[in-house]
């Protein structure tokens, strides 16, 4: 498998569409539908006014009248519905991760990196989600080279790119029980950069969420921004159990060299003031689950004023050209994810008017 045609794009570059999976009723939102849905309005509403939007969904009819009914009749025609099976709404950990030729002029199509997703290590049914990719690519809703990866475990959340050939990860995720083994921590890079045509792996070993069902996938703790940039939780109280990680997990950033041998650029994020489940449980709640578009970053806030203001100033700052826009993700950490986990941008060439 030849490493230098093709690069894992970074997010903020020049994308095609972005994927949502609907929420319904026979997935575990049930109990809170109308809510969930409210907020995948939103989503929708926002990413459709400057960009193609997928959906996938079992019953599209349903969702279709619904935003075409809310939405301007500009975005409602921006909207591409695709009918499928599924078991629930983490596009990112399901949909495609894609790859784009190094050499723009070269013709060479997008590779549709199909890996397996298993529910994150075996918790969660996950059959039907792990067929929607080929169902996408099947359906001609996707255009480019298709590659099965199913023999591998790998989510979206899990890693990180710079689009320059640096990817990052954590060793809680990738070295959890159910992913990959028996492969060593060793073998898992020689994976990665063999199939995301990666040049180097930056592994993070702290900073782990509670009440993450992911084992601790980076898209919730270090971002990747612009200009060899790193958004980290890291404003932490003393008086937070996760205080000593989080400070582990920042002393590790600040040793980072980037691949010229260059500290990064550390932007450090707050971490939301605890919020419960009704039994009690703590939600991962976190600010660098934002979703970078062509025009917008959608910034998770949680109703706490103070922090959800610096956290859009800090995103805000790393991403001046772009419009920085709150979705109220309470209903959806309910869940025990954020807005990135719920969408997959997809490059160009990928998705055709």
């Amino acid at each position: 498998m030849q490493t230098n045609n093709y690069i894992l794009p970074a997010e903020w570059e020049p994308q095609s569409a972005i994927q949502l999976t609907w929420p319904h009723a026979e997935t575990d939102w049930a109990y809170m539908l109308n809510d969930i849905t409210a907020t995948y309005v939103e989503m929708a509403r926002e990413i459709a006014d400057h960009e193609r939007l997928i959906v996938a969904a079992p019953h599209i009819a349903e969702v279709k009248s619904l935003l075409d009914s809310v939405l301007p009749a500009a975005s409602a025609a921006n909207i591409t519905y695709h009918a499928c099976p599924t078991n629930d709404t983490w596009a990112r950990d399901h949909g495609f991760l894609t790859l784009i030729p190094t050499d723009k002029e070269s013709g060479h199509a997008p590779l549709l990196l199909d890996f397996c997703f298993n529910g994150w290590g075996c918790k969660f049914a996950a059959d039907k989600d792990n067929a929607i990719n080929r169902s996408l690519y099947d359906s001609h809703v996707v255009t480019g080279t298709y590659e099965s990866h199913l023999d591998f475990v790998l989510e979206g959340g899990s890693i990180e790119s710079d689009g320059r050939g640096t990817v990052f990860t954590t060793s809680q995720c990738l070295l959890a029980p159910h992913r990959n083994q028996p492969l060593s921590q060793a073998q898992i890079e020689q994976q990665l950069i063999a199939r995301l045509h990666a040049k180097r792996i930056v592994w993070l070993d702290h900073g782990n969420l509670i009440g993450d069902d992911t084992d601790g996938h980076i898209d919730t703790i270090v971002r990747v921004a612009p200009d060899n940039t790193l958004l980290y939780i890291g404003n932490v109280s003393p008086d937070d159990e996760q205080y000593d990680d989080f400070c582990a997990l920042e002393q590790q950033l600040r040793s980072l060299l980037t691949a010229s041998g260059k500290p990064y650029r550390l932007l450090s994020l707050p971490m939301p003031d605890a919020i419960f489940d009704d039994d009690g449980s703590r939600l991962p709640a976190t600010y660098a689950n934002f979703l970078v578009t062509n025009e917008k970053v959608l910034v998770p806030v949680y109703g706490q004023k103070a922090n959800d203001e610096a956290a859009i100033s800090t995103i805000a700052s790393a991403f001046p050209s772009r419009k920085m826009v709150a979705i109220d993700s309470r209903p959806i950490i309910r869940q025990h994810g954020s807005i990135h986990c719920c969408t997959m941008q997809l490059p160009l060439d990928v998705v055709k008017d």
